[in-house]
């Protein structure tokens, strides 16, 4: 087992990940940049925990942590774009956006314990 499989952080991101793939590719009416770049920055917060988790230094994992967390705010960032053409309700975008918080949050516990 590699480290950042033992992370709840990554397993949350992870989830929300799977939650977000279905999402873009359910609501084919969204921007298809917009949806590109809410698939790709969720992703990443995936991708980036991983690789963080991987380093030798604490710098260098809090960099990758530091990553990830700023592609949690863009994935919110979209959302909110989302809803505010009015291509989602709200339900579903305070679902979206109390889960990226927890993640945030979560992350930004994770970069702390890194100094």
């Amino acid at each position: 087992m590699f480290d950042f499989e033992k992370l709840n952080v990554y397993k949350k991101a992870k989830d929300l990940n799977k939650s977000i793939l279905k999402f873009v590719r359910e609501n084919k009416y969204i921007d298809p940049y917009v949806r590109d770049q809410l698939r790709r920055a969720s992703i990443s917060i995936v991708i980036n925990i991983a690789e963080g988790s991987g380093k030798f230094t604490k710098p260098d994992k809090r960099k990758f942590y530091a990553i990830a967390r700023g592609s949690c705010y863009e994935c919110v960032s979209l959302m909110e774009i989302i809803f505010e053409e009015k291509q989602v309700d709200k339900n579903v975008f305070d679902n979206y956006y109390n889960e990226f918080e927890q993640i945030s949050k979560m992350l930004l516990r994770l970069i702390n314990s890194q100094k």
